[in-house]
């Protein structure tokens, strides 16, 4: 169990890869270098397959692009319905990098999602979206009035809502990421070959995607509860 204990010691740490020096110097953490890892990837993909976009004869690099885009936003709007369909391109965004975040260990790199910092960041920019769609829908009197539904006295309650979000978003794919880690170290303690790669195939793939997915889901469903 110590070696247990170690190991999850040394997934949470995230080492300072480099250090800016400015303001006494800025430390810049692995999770940092990583996402920077996956935004290059990301939008060198996106240039080479949008690269001589054709209206007709297409060709087969602009067929895949067409059908990522049109999967990707259209499983996205399902979610979120008609009224957000402004807030589509964001909330794809974040599913793409939630989801490449989270599978990325296959490659050797450490999750980024493994960091509470960014899953706090990434819940904390959902949130902000949510409460600013609410004011941008509703305005501010209706949004403020929404505080006091359905009677007045579970104000503190519905207040109480603007930090329980976020603390539900940040910490379920953070405590999802990191569970996955605590059985797949449990399992090569008790099995060493052949069924921790099987898992390890579930846990950074199939478990991986479905986390970006809940996380996305659950923007979409607090967003059209803001703009209803």
């Amino acid at each position: 169990m110590d070696k247990l204990a170690d190991s999850l010691l040394e997934e949470l740490n995230c080492e300072p890869v480099f250090t800016i020096p400015v303001f006494g110097g800025i430390d810049v953490l692995e999770s940092v270098v990583v996402t920077w890892i996956i935004m290059i990837v990301l939008i060198a993909l996106a240039i080479f397959l949008t690269r001589d976009l054709r209206i007709d004869h297409i060709s087969k690099r602009q067929a895949i692009a067409e059908l990522i885009v049109t999967k990707l936003t259209g499983m996205v709007d399902k979610m979120i319905g008609e009224k957000g369909s402004r807030y589509v391109p964001y909330l794809t965004t974040i599913l793409i990098y939630i989801g490449f975040a989270n599978i990325i260990g296959l490659f050797g790199f450490k999750s980024p999602t493994k960091d509470l910092n960014v899953t706090i960041a990434l819940a904390s920019m959902s949130i902000l979206l949510v409460e600013g769609a609410g004011i941008y829908h509703l305005g501010v009197k209706k949004w403020l009035h929404k505080f006091t539904e359905p009677i007045v006295v579970i104000t503190p309650i519905n207040i109480l809502e603007l930090v329980t979000r976020p603390l539900s978003l940040c910490m379920r794919l953070f405590g999802n990421v990191l569970g996955a880690f605590v059985i797949m170290e449990l399992v090569k303690l008790v099995v060493p070959v052949i069924i921790p790669a099987v898992l390890s195939c579930y846990f950074d793939i199939f478990d991986g995607l479905l986390q970006a997915y809940v996380f996305v889901f659950l923007t979409s469903l607090y967003i059209s509860e803001e703009i209803e």
